[in-house]
Parts: structure tokens; sequence; C-alpha cells
């Protein structure tokens, strides 16, 4: 997608955070917003960097991660297509907390956080709508606390290939399906909290076990509930 041609106007009314904005509030977002073309591996932000706005992936990927003391890197989210991140350091005031690097050819969406600000004294949806967002993001960061410390890691790797492909519930919506990987097995195992080596071997083990098929980046699982049912074992 050239970011030229790209219709930022009609991009931001399909957002779930600005849908049911008027076109004078959509333009004003769209006036406050930058469109930003960056190639695979390029930096977003870093730790430490003030936060002058929030961001939307229109193409492409983002990891969020952070760096220990010993130098090993810890990938915490992974943001695609049509999800945003930053919102809650709009509010705080503070400097980015992690660092955010691309994974691919990424389109970037940057909206300031002074039209933001602007626009939640405007509009009290518009203010439930960022709050149920970095209300999920919460959800999730508790969700995953509660796999590390609870879930072996492979009830990880399946609890993630199961994920892929679910319903509203979070139930499998079949009981074959494909899951293309959208980065690397290290990136994924980091993400998992597991090591590569060990994520690698599970998914091995799981192929053995005639679970899933493994063709490179591209997983098929074979039987979804006997795969659910194997983490427990």
């Amino acid at each position: 997608m050239e970011a030229g041609r790209f219709d930022l106007l009609r991009y931001l009314s399909l957002l779930p955070l600005f849908s049911d904005f008027a076109p004078p509030e959509l333009q004003r977002v769209a006036d406050g917003s930058r469109l930003r073309r960056l190639a695979r591996n390029d930096m977003v932000c870093r730790v430490g960097d003030p936060c002058e706005e929030f961001h939307v992936v229109v193409t492409g990927q983002v990891k969020l991660f952070a760096i220990s003391p010993m130098g090993q890197e810890k990938v915490v989210e992974l943001i695609g297509p049509a999800h945003s991140f930053g919102e809650a350091l709009v509010f705080l005031n503070k400097p980015y907390i992690l660092n955010a690097q691309t994974l691919t050819d990424t389109l970037l969406i940057d909206i300031s956080k002074q039209v933001v600000l602007d626009e939640l004294e405007r509009n009290p949806r518009f203010s439930l709508r960022m709050l149920a967002g970095v209300s999920r993001r919460l959800h999730n960061i508790v969700h995953d606390v509660q796999a590390y410390a609870l879930h072996s890691g492979m009830q990880r790797v399946i609890g993630y290939l199961l994920r892929s492909h679910h319903n509203g519930d979070g139930e499998p919506c079949a009981q074959c399906f494909d899951v293309n990987l959208p980065t690397s097995k290290a990136t994924l195992a980091s993400r998992l909290s597991l090591t590569p080596e060990y994520f690698s071997r599970v998914l091995h083990e799981l192929e053995a076990a005639g679970l899933i098929t493994i063709d490179k980046r591209h997983i098929t699982v074979v039987d979804a509930v006997q795969l659910s049912r194997h983490g427990l074992l």
C-alpha cells in the first residue's frame, strides 16, 4: 500500500475507536496524525523517548519488547494490522516504557497526544472507548502473568495455536485448521516466555504425536480437541 494513496479519513472511520465520529471530528484526528512507512527492523520508539503520540498499525507488524540488564530481549506483545499501542502513556505523561520495532515493512499511523486529549474533552463516548482499549490491554497482561505462573511451556504453545483460530468465545472455529506463524519462532518463543529451543521441541513433540504438521512457518492443527486435551496430560 502506497502511503501517498492511503485514505486516512476512511481508515480512521473503520477503526472501532473512531467509528462513531462525525466527519469534522475525524478530520481533526486526521489533521493531528501522520503516516510513516517503516522498513523491517526499524525502531518505532525506544525506552525513555518522550511519548507525544500513540500508534496504529495499518499493515505489517510491530513487536513491543524490553531488554534485561543482561542484554536479553523479552517480547511483551505483537501488534498487527488495525491494532494500536501507546494509548496508556498518553494519559500518564510518561516516556515510553517499552521498545517498539517493526518485524516486517510496516505502515503506521501516529496520532497526536494533544489531539486525543482535545477529543476526550469533547466526546464522552471516545473517553469510554479509550478506557476500554487500555482495560483490554491490562486484561491481556493479567492473562499472560497467569499463563506464565500456572501453565507449562507445552500448555502455552498449545494455547497460542488454539487462540490463533478461534471464535468470539475463545474456542477453536474448526477441528482442523491452518496457522501461519506471523514471525520467527524465536520471537514467538520470547512472547511465550520460552527459549527458542524449547519452543521448537514442543512443536516437534506435537507433530510426532500426530496433532499438528509443520512446514516452516505453516502449521496445520489436525485435531483441535485432541490438541487441547494433550496440554492437560
